[in-house]
């Protein structure tokens, strides 16, 4: 993860196995989609209910390229699945739901991916802002694309100049035509484009 793993408790003390258990259940969500940019895990005690216990809350927030998801098991939900639900219980269903939002999440892209028009496309750094995780490439039409540092395939966004061949891959985003693949045209590549132009 770009982002360094947050976990924060609320109206309850910390607990080193609770973390642990979150931490082991992240590495797991790193593993089914690589590109988790950062996550935040709240696990809170929002009632104190005198016969049953505590009745914990999770809430994962997820940041993936492009978008944020987050599961939110609320106590009511909780409560009405399980008879008296620990901590533990609780942070299980919410990973649970977690991995199967990831795997939509991975599969929309893919699906995004292997349409005709999205094959790779050619054209040029025009600028980038590694400060701030973005750049632009110039379309060969001559129109910008803007890319975020997690488009990039195979190197840093900052090993990128001004000028720089590329290839990408464009979508459509929440705020229109954005590239989600961009990669550097290698030296072989860019020889056999100037001898055909």
């Amino acid at each position: 993860m770009d982002v360094p793993l947050e976990i924060a408790f609320h109206n309850l003390e910390p607990s080193a196995t609770v973390e642990t258990r979150v931490r082991e259940r992240v590495a797991k969500l790193e593993k089914l989609f690589p590109r988790l940019v950062a996550c935040r895990v709240v696990v809170e005690a929002p009632h104190r209910q005198h016969q049953k216990g505590n009745i914990y809350r999770v809430r994962i927030e997820m940041s993936v390229p492009g978008d944020d998801l987050v599961v939110s098991k609320e106590p009511n939900r909780a409560a009405e699945r399980f008879a008296d639900p620990d901590v533990y219980t609780v942070l299980k269903d919410a990973f649970d739901t977690a991995e199967r939002m990831l795997k939509g999440y991975k599969g929309k892209l893919s699906s995004e991916v292997t349409k005709p028009h999205d094959a790779p496309m050619h054209g040029h750094i025009m600028r980038i802002n590694p400060n701030n995780d973005f750049g632009f490439l110039r379309t060969a039409e001559g129109t910008q694309l803007w890319f975020h540092r997690n488009s990039v395939m195979n190197e840093e966004l900052e090993s990128f100049s001004e000028g720089d061949p590329v290839h990408y891959v464009e979508v459509v985003g929440e705020t229109g035509p954005q590239a989600s693949k961009v990669w550097r045209v290698s030296s072989e590549h860019q020889h056999q484009d100037e001898g055909q132009a």
